[in-house]
């Protein structure tokens, strides 16, 4: 509604179009589709390594629930309803005004109050302390900033790349057991951390050398 308010039915056909562009370079959907299974999946490994018991792993007898379940986040938990607005709409107009790394952190604390509810009606691990909801909000959204900015600003990169935080929940609880959540926080900063100095702060995008 605030895109139709502020650009008008064209700008919700151009907000809408984005949600189905492909248009970039296919290397992109490794990190997309495969970096947090990487971090949730390497944080367990760790933990069981370590000897601390883990949960039980669903999908190594049901494989099916996996497509069930990733259309079931896709649809209901989260990335449909919010992806539109933070990364669609709020996104590009932060950038407008500031740099690339500066609109995620602004852009990851609002979307840590928009998630406080759950803390008194959710049951979801991630959600169980405040300090680590805020901070995880901020990685997540300087990991989507990187990837929307070398893909065309492409929405359907956040709703997928958002599914795929879920999931790898899901599927890797590493959050669940100690040792694993010591590791994927360790694994989620240092992934920021390169990402940052790889790419830049300004725009998260490798700059064409000149000449």
């Amino acid at each position: 509604s605030l895109t139709y308010l502020n650009e008008g039915v064209d700008g919700v056909i151009r907000l809408l179009k984005r949600a189905v562009n492909i248009r970039f370079a296919q290397i992109w959907w490794i990190p997309i589709v495969l970096l947090f299974p990487l971090i949730n999946g390497g944080a367990l490994l760790l933990a069981k390594l370590s000897g601390e018991a883990i949960p039980e792993l669903f999908w190594l007898t049901s494989p099916f629930l996996i497509v069930v379940y990733f259309i079931q986040y896709l649809l209901t938990g989260g990335p449909l309803q919010e992806e539109f607005g933070w990364r669609g709409y709020a996104l590009p107009r932060l950038q407008a005004r500031f740099n690339a790394l500066i609109s995620s952190v602004i852009l990851g604390s609002m979307w840590s109050l928009w998630h406080l509810p759950y803390f008194w009606i959710g049951e979801e691990v991630v959600y169980q302390y405040i300090w680590g909801h805020l901070l995880s909000c901020i990685l997540i959204t300087i990991l989507l900033t990187w990837l929307l900015n070398n893909t065309g600003g492409s929405i359907l990169v956040a709703l997928i790349f958002h599914n795929m935080f879920i999931m790898a929940n899901v599927l890797f609880p590493a959050l669940e057991t100690q040792v694993g959540s010591l590791f994927y926080l360790i694994f989620i900063i240092a992934t920021v951390i390169a990402v940052v100095i790889i790419w830049r702060p300004k725009r998260l995008v490798r700059e064409k050398k000149s000449g």
